[in-house]
C-alpha cells in the first residue's frame, strides 16, 4: 500500500471524491503544512496555523496508480485559485499535493507542467507541490462526512457535484455499491 496526500478545498468534498475508488483502501481527513502540532478544526479555520485541510489516501498501486489519483485530483477541483475553492476561502483551502516519495514528486510536477503547457485551465495552476509534512488526523466528526451527512445543504451544493463528476468521468474506477 502507498499513500497520497492532497488538499483541494474542504476535506469533506475531497474525501467524498476519492473514497469510493477501486484500489483505495482508506481516506482520512486531516491537516498538514502548518506551524503547530495537533491543530484543532477551529484553529485551522482561523487561518493562523498555516495548515491545509487535506486527505490522506491509502491505496493499492496495483489497482489504481498515483497518476490516476493525480488525474482525478486535477479534474475535480479548481487548481488555479489561490487559497480558494468556490465560496470556501482561506489558506486552509489551498490546492496542494504533499508527495511521499520522489516518484510522486516527479509525477506531480510533470502533471502540473503538462496541464499548464496545454492550457487545460483558463489560468495557470497554482497547486503547491511539497514534501509531505506531518499529517494530523481531523476530529472524528469530519471522517466519512459526506456519506453520513450527504443530505445537508453544504454537501448537496458543494460536495455532491464533485461526487457526480467523478461518477461521470471515472465511473469505471468506482467500486460497485451493493444494492
Amino acid at each position: 500500500m502507498e499513500h497520497a496526500t492532497f488538499g483541494a478545498g474542504c476535506f469533506w468534498c475531497v474525501e467524498a471524491v476519492f473514497q469510493n475508488l477501486k484500489g483505495v483502501e482508506k481516506v482520512v481527513s486531516g491537516y498538514a503544512g502548518g506551524r503547530i502540532k495537533n491543530p484543532t478544526y477551529r484553529e485551522v479555520c482561523s487561518g493562523m496555523t498555516g495548515h491545509a485541510e487535506v486527505i490522506d489516501i491509502t491505496f493499492d498501486p496495483a489497482i489504481i496508480s498515483y497518476e490516476e489519483l493525480l488525474e482525478i485530483f486535477f479534474k475535480t477541483h479548481d487548481p488555479t485559485t489561490l487559497n480558494r475553492q468556490g465560496a470556501d476561502t482561506g489558506t486552509q483551502y489551498r490546492s496542494v499535493i504533499y508527495y511521499n516519495t520522489e516518484e510522486q514528486h516527479q509525477l506531480a510536477e510533470q502533471w502540473k507542467k503538462t496541464l499548464n503547457d496545454k492550457q487545460a485551465f483558463p489560468n495557470p495552476i497554482v497547486t503547491e507541490i511539497t514534501a509531505a509534512p506531518e499529517f494530523y488526523v481531523a476530529e472524528d466528526y469530519h471522517q466519512n462526512y459526506f456519506n453520513m451527512h450527504g443530505h445537508e445543504p453544504y454537501c448537496q451544493f458543494v460536495a455532491k457535484p464533485k461526487v457526480d463528476k467523478v461518477k461521470a468521468l471515472f465511473g469505471e474506477k468506482l467500486r460497485s455499491v451493493a444494492a
